[in-house]
């Protein structure tokens, strides 16, 4: 990009004014606002992977500006930074490089600082934590031992991905698509691991009916994409006794017969039912088959429990829905009809009971399934008045009953009940509702991570630490091979420890927890960061929260938001919080994208912003980011739009220059301009409110323009124009707006003036420009009186001296009027060729 203009010195400005700030503590919050007015803003605080790219640039950005205009409106701002510092990629790099993780992690969390801070981004870094550091881990450890004594934190068998050839458990990112050991090659399998899970579907109604509290601040889609995933359905758990099942009886509680219970949105199909289906990790799915059937069963078992339940999905979508008959029967509740049980791919764990009653006339994947297996298929629901005919898909509209003995005529609605409250007589059903939603598994086996505070006493069992003895601190030199078990399993000085019960000796836990846990409260530690009495000061969160706006992307709807919001009801319940939500407002910014492709180092389309700012200033870089896009759509990158920014920052230094120089009588035309300054602060005003930066951003180039053309710059007029323009101006390139503010004999920061308000007197307009079309066509425009009457814009339409020529010989038909924007006047032959 060829600069051919004198640039601005952005460099020497950005240094001069980013030292200014810290110096002064400019951006330090108070502990308590002293008023309600308080804005805390937040975008999602970054994993520290070394290098900052256009992605952080952008969404840091937003957040900083909607922080810069809060505290120009009068509003006590917070925004905080951080580090979201364990996780996998510092093990791969410590495998990869023979480092550290935490030596690592420390480097880059110092080079992303160093950038931040070079975007003149405006935090208080004196709240700046990092998951990694001992003193926010504790607290992680903290509320587990709390979770655990609310039966909130259990352990349970989970599979694990596992590679053979490196005898190790792999997170799900080090498996390839072809179910392959990222590392080895190996294929991949499942094995059951002793794992530890956070009870969040205790909340899962309360993360359901607070959506109402979201339903303003929140985009729709997230919300909706939040209902799906915590999948609230009303329905029966209906049983069903096992037939023969003599080899099945010691898998029975005492007294009672060997069953299946299936969990059923549509307990009116239930005559309809001709199989059962169970999911490959269904408890009874070995144990149930037949001799002859043991080893097919076992075999479809393990191919099945290979894949990811994505993978299961995908492939039974895909209409490959594999099964193989186990042999054994069900005794249908109503009929006494025995129907065999089957086990499927398509059939999950992941929700109901694993079991589900296969109806392949009103449900699609249960008659594709019979028609590819040759299972019968019963309707036993219609339309009124429709003779049953056969099915060529499923049909899956409620009805009437068919075949459905006493239920016959009954629509489909009525039945559900009447068939529940039947099957609850004879003790074969009950009504529940049922969540989508599983609890959360938090273990991970690797090294890297919150140790989980937990340790197994020969004599006492599992047994939670002392809280005295937090934080359970990570090992120094654990060995990070990439193979065999976790590498805490092996550092003896950590695994053995004594009970904290009885004083025996016992065995730690090793595995950490999912950094999920460390980004779901980090929020609420911002409020008291260096607190070493408690995670945070209640009379703070209670100050400060709920965050009033936070940033981060859609793809964090069903993972941390969901995780967040739980944990902030967890700590309400625990006395820490109050109010049901930690975020009041949401804002899902878009992907930076070149060449169409979101940037990625594998494809090679990364845009450095160091580069850009080196060479045209944090200023521009932030002017561009903001003005290519709204800030929900992604954003494509453009050089040209980059120095498209930088030319329009220089306009605005060389009309300083112009103003401060000049000093002419004031012009004729200063009502004029005030009318455009006035309009232009109402119009970005507005569009602060409501993320429109790039509209706000084009009515400062509108702004800019019309100070061009004004004829005596360096008036009175002018300068108090500039003024406002400056004002307008700083949260988006902060670093030139406080250099001309400083210039304009100001001495203090400009972010400690008030955000210009419009003054009515000017909003009044005493003339407006309107288009003039001919039978649609726009041929001139025409000044008019703004409190002209429509009469009196048609005389002076009509009398014009091109609209006489352009409708010369035909007559008018009509003269169209809307206010202040247009008239059309339609001639005769309007609705023949063009004129």
């Amino acid at each position: 990009m060829a600069n051919t203009e004198t640039p601005v010195p952005f460099s020497q400005l950005e240094r001069k004014w980013q030292k200014r700030w810290e110096e002064t503590g400019l951006f330090r919050a108070s502990e308590i606002p002293s008023s309600s007015k308080k804005f805390y803003c937040l975008v999602m605080f970054p994993y520290p992977s070394g290098k900052a790219h256009m992605g952080h640039l952008r969404n840091y950005t937003i957040g900083d500006v909607l922080s810069r205009y809060r505290k120009m409106t009068g509003y006590e701002v917070l925004q905080p930074i951080g580090w979201d510092a364990f996780g996998l990629p510092a093990e791969n790099a410590a495998i990869k490089n023979k480092v550290e993780p935490e030596t690592w992690t420390r480097q880059n969390i110092a080079a992303m600082r160093s950038s931040f801070k070079s975007w003149g981004i405006g935090y208080d870094w004196s709240r700046e934590i990092a998951t990694c550091d001992p003193d926010y881990y504790r607290w992680n450890q903290w509320f587990f031992i709390q979770f655990y004594k609310k039966g909130l934190a259990y352990r349970k068998k989970s599979p694990v991905n596992f590679c053979p050839g490196c005898q190790t458990v792999l997170a799900n990112e080090q498996v390839t698509p072809q179910q392959t050991c990222w590392r080895c090659d190996s294929q991949v399998v499942f094995k059951d691991l002793e794992q530890w899970f956070i009870k969040i579907t205790a909340y899962s109604e309360g993360l359901l009916q607070d959506h109402a509290h979201l339903a303003q601040g929140w985009p729709e889609q997230v919300l909706t994409m939040q209902k799906n995933w915590i999948g609230r359905s009303e329905g029966a758990e209906i049983e069903f006794d096992i037939a023969d099942s003599e080899p099945l009886t010691a898998a029975a509680p005492e007294g009672k017969k060997p069953s299946l219970t299936v969990f059923t949105t549509r307990p009116d199909t239930l005559y309809g039912a001709t199989f059962l289906v169970l999911a490959p990790e269904h408890p009874l799915a070995v144990s149930i088959a037949v001799p002859e059937k043991k080893a097919e069963v076992e075999n479809f078992i393990r191919d099945s429990r290979r894949l990811t339940p994505l993978q299961r999905r995908t492939e039974a979508a895909g209409g490959s829905k594999k099964g193989v008959f186990t042999g054994f029967y069900a005794i249908h509740p109503l009929t006494s009809e025995k129907i065999p049980i089957w086990i499927s791919n398509y059939v999950l764990m992941e929700y109901g009971t694993g079991a589900i009653m296969a109806v392949p006339a009103h449900d699609q994947r249960d008659f594709d399934f019979a028609k590819m297996h040759h299972l019968p298929i019963r309707q036993v629901i219609g339309k009124a008045g429709a003779p049953p005919q056969e099915l060529r898909e499923a049909f899956e509209e409620p009805g009437i009953l068919m075949n459905s003995g006493n239920f016959d005529g009954h629509s489909s609605e009525n039945a559900k009940h009447k068939i529940v409250q039947h099957l609850e007589k004879i003790e074969k059903a009950k009504p529940v509702i049922r969540y989508r939603l599983k609890d959360w598994l938090i273990s991970r086996q690797r090294a890297w991570g919150t140790p989980i505070p937990m340790v197994t006493c020969e004599s006492c069992g599992l047994q939670p630490v002392s809280e005295k003895d937090l934080p359970i601190l990570l090992p120094k030199g654990a060995q990070y091979t990439g193979q065999g078990e976790s590498p805490l399993k092996k550092v003896v000085e950590f695994v053995r420890t004594t009970c904290p019960r009885c004083g025996g000796t016992a065995e730690r836990e090793t595995d950490t927890m999912d950094t999920f846990v460390d980004s779901s409260w980090y929020y609420a530690r911002y409020l008291d960061p260096h607190n070493a009495e408690k995670p945070f000061s209640f009379e703070k969160a209670q100050a400060w929260l709920p965050v009033d706006q936070y940033i981060g992307g859609i793809e964090h709807a069903c993972g941390h938001l969901i995780y967040s919001r739980f944990f902030h009801k967890a700590m309400k319940d625990l006395n820490l919080a109050k109010g049901p939500e930690p975020f009041a407002r949401l804002l899902s910014q878009g992907m930076v994208t070149l060449g169409g492709s979101a940037m990625s180092k594998s494809k090679g389309n990364v845009v450095d912003p160091k580069e850009i700012i080196d060479q045209y200033g944090a200023d521009t870089a932030r002017l561009f980011i903001l003005f290519a896009a709204p800030p929900e759509q992604s954003l494509e990158w453009s050089e040209e739009g980059v120095e498209g920014a930088w030319r329009f920052l220089n306009r605005v230094w060389r009309l300083m220059e112009q103003i401060l120089n000049n000093s002419p009588q004031e012009s004729s035309h200063s009502r004029d301009l005030l009318c455009k300054l006035h309009q232009a602060i109402q119009e970005i005003s507005r569009d602060m409110t409501r993320f429109g930066f790039n509209t706000a951003i084009a009515e400062l180039h509108k702004l800019v323009n019309t100070l061009y053309a004004y004829p005596s710059l360096g008036d009175a007029t002018s300068r108090q124009t500039l003024r406002s323009l400056t004002l307008l101006l700083a949260p988006f390139a902060p670093h030139l707006a406080e250099e001309i503010w400083e210039k304009l004999e100001n001495r203090r920061s400009v972010f400690l003036e008030t955000w210009p308000t419009p003054d009515p007197q000017y909003l009044v307009q005493e003339e407006i420009e309107m288009a003039v079309q001919i039978n649609g066509k726009v041929r001139t425009h025409i000044k008019i009186p703004a409190a002209a009457s429509e009469e009196e814009v048609q005389k002076k339409v009509l009398a014009l001296e091109k609209v006489r020529d352009w409708a010369s010989g035909h007559p008018i038909r009509k003269v169209v009027v809307v206010p202040h924007r247009l008239v059309n006047v339609v001639t005769g032959n309007s609705k023949g060729s063009e004129q």
